[in-house]
């Protein structure tokens, strides 16, 4: 009786063992099922990622993907990271993408990325009555940009808009914008380079005293990369984007957060 009791408790040891190795996996590691899609972003871009009034993280980026994991069931995962160390927490495996209007242009070897859904320019603001007009009229000035953003890769690339930077009287980098936007509105900077989208939120939010440079720096699109390789969850959420534009919540949201005419999905 002993030897039929100790078979039968091994048995299901066994059993239990084989449903352990069998459980569902993340967005991360892969496998048959997905459980939590983990996002990274930065959480002063708005309107793209931030913290609202109410303390709870939000923007377009964050909520399509919401979007996303409730087309396919998933959790979501909101983790605000240091921009400077996105490609660690990514190649880590700490988030499963970078989602947060993130320039695909003059990267596009070093993440595997997902269609473009916007286009994006980059620009420069300037407080009104500084005298400046034109990017000309930058040379010699302290000019702010967010570090590691595609506006200082843009400010500092041979090919793109390097000579300009180098007429600067210094190029300040920041660690987010609401800090730039304070030192300019102090006097302590003498412009701002940025992406279009998040400089129209921030004329928004803040009213009267700024303005955007008619001359752009640049056009560009953005995103959602994922470790290079990972073309299996760039696949899923591509489909979901389509989806997404489709059904017109992409539109909706796009509309909310005043960047509808940025939105290149379906075109």
């Amino acid at each position: 009786m002993k030897k039929k009791i100790l078979a039968v408790a091994l048995c299901l040891v066994m059993v239990l063992t084989m449903f352990a190795g069998c459980g569902s996996k993340d967005a991360t590691t892969g496998g048959d099922t997905i459980t939590t899609f983990n996002v990274g972003f930065d959480a002063e871009y708005p309107p793209f990622g931030y913290m609202d009034d109410n303390g709870d993280y939000t923007g377009f980026d964050l909520e399509v993907a919401q979007a996303v994991c409730d087309l396919e069931g998933w959790e979501l995962i909101k983790t605000p990271i240091n921009w400077d160390a996105k490609d660690q927490e990514l190649n880590s495996g700490a988030i499963d993408c970078i989602w947060n209007g993130f320039t695909i242009n003059g990267r596009e070897d070093s993440y595997t990325w997902s269609v473009p859904y916007c286009d994006n320019s980059q620009v420069v603001v300037v407080a009104e009555g500084a005298g400046i007009a034109t990017l000309a009229d930058l040379a010699g000035k302290k000019v702010g940009v967010q570090a590691a953003s595609a506006a200082l890769s843009v400010l500092t690339d041979e090919e793109a808009q390097k000579e300009l930077g180098d007429s600067f009287g210094e190029l300040a980098q920041f660690g987010d914008y609401n800090a730039a936007f304070a030192e300019l509105a102090a006097g302590a900077l003498d412009a701002l380079a940025i992406d279009i989208g998040v400089a129209k939120y921030q004329l928004n939010s803040r009213g009267e005293g700024f303005v955007i440079l008619d001359e752009h720096l640049n056009a560009e699109q953005y995103g959602v990369g994922f470790k290079l390789g990972n073309e299996e969850l760039r696949d899923i959420i591509n489909a979901d984007l389509e989806k997404l534009y489709a059904d017109g919540t992409i539109t909706a949201l796009a509309e909310k957060y005043e960047i509808a005419d940025m939105i290149i999905l379906g075109a």
